[in-house]
């Protein structure tokens, strides 16, 4: 029986987190914490990226992930993709959900891939079509909408040009994505607001790195302005290469806790993505980002006062 969720957490570690990583997981071990994830009650997954194996070794082994692992219906299996070969190997591998990015930054997609924002997003249009022939959804991803270290502030009309031109292509399920960490509470309300209130059929997701401590505020600051999707990440791992500093993406195992205490459902087993992120932990063979492995979850919070006299 499917349960009730208020939220729905989607768990992008295994891509974004592990694409930042050092040492190498097998196929094998990333088919196993898939399988878990599934289990632990996850519907929206990001299980890797179809980029050019030279850019991101990490993840040149998406496509057997996909065919080894147990995918169960009702859950959405999703992958990053950049052109129309990342859509030519989701069709191989079995993939029926991939995702685009554009960066809101002028300056950071002028410098990286000599178009404007909007002229990339122009230029998914191959991938769309192809992907919708072969029954495969697609969903869209504005990467430092709430700042960029070139730029600092995004102005609201350079975040509005990529949007409608994602809407044109008709893709209507979007991705807010704080990849530089310079997002504020504040600014996500105001954000967040206004575009909530401008494009009503937009589907929206939220993705924070917490670089400075505020990511799960930023989610919060979220959730009150009525977004119910967040992307994050467990053990905390992930990061912005491109960014100094920009460390991983907010814990999952945190953002539970949080949601727990809070009354807020989710639908997943907070106890098995613990377990998940001890286990990559060990993996990595660093110290992570997520409060709740160090310190165990508030539920287990539970003494008994001292007798009386010592």
């Amino acid at each position: 029986m499917e349960k009730e969720r208020d939220v729905i957490l989607c768990e992008v570690g295994l891509r974004d987190g592990l694409q930042n990583e050092k040492s190498f997981l097998s196929t094998d071990e990333k088919v196993e914490i898939l399988n878990k994830l599934t289990d632990a009650g996850f519907k929206i997954i990001e299980v890797g990226s179809f980029m050019s194996p030279k850019a991101v070794p990490q993840m040149a082994d998406t496509d057997e992930v996909f065919k080894k692992a147990n995918l169960k219906p009702g859950v959405e299996y999703r992958a990053l993709i950049a052109n129309l070969k990342g859509v030519e190997r989701a069709i191989d591998c079995g993939c029926k959900k991939v995702k685009l990015n554009v960066s809101a930054s002028y300056a950071h997609n002028i410098a990286n891939l000599n178009m404007t924002p909007e002229e990339s997003v122009n230029g998914f249009k191959d991938c769309v079509k192809l992907a919708r022939e072969n029954n495969i959804e697609v969903s869209g991803s504005i990467s430092m909408p709430f700042g960029s270290p070139w730029e600092d502030e995004i102005p609201m009309k350079d975040i509005e040009t990529i949007i409608e031109a994602y809407l044109k292509n008709d893709i209507n399920e979007l991705s807010l994505s704080d990849a530089s960490g310079l997002a504020n509470p504040l600014q996500v309300k105001e954000i967040v607001r206004h575009v909530k209130s401008k494009y009503k059929d937009v589907s929206w997701i939220l993705h924070f790195h917490n670089t400075r401590g505020l990511g799960i505020a930023n989610i919060l600051a979220g959730l009150e302005e009525g977004v119910k999707k967040f992307d994050t990440s467990f053990a905390g791992l992930g990061g912005c290469p491109f960014v100094p500093g920009a460390a991983g993406n907010v814990s999952t195992e945190d953002v539970l806790n949080m949601f727990n205490q809070m009354k807020i459902k989710t639908g997943i087993d907070i106890d098995a993505v613990i377990e998940i992120g001890q286990k990559i932990r060990q993996s990595v063979n660093h110290d992570v980002g997520s409060y709740v492995l160090r310190a165990g979850k508030s539920d287990d919070l539970k003494l008994e006062l001292p007798k009386k006299g010592k």
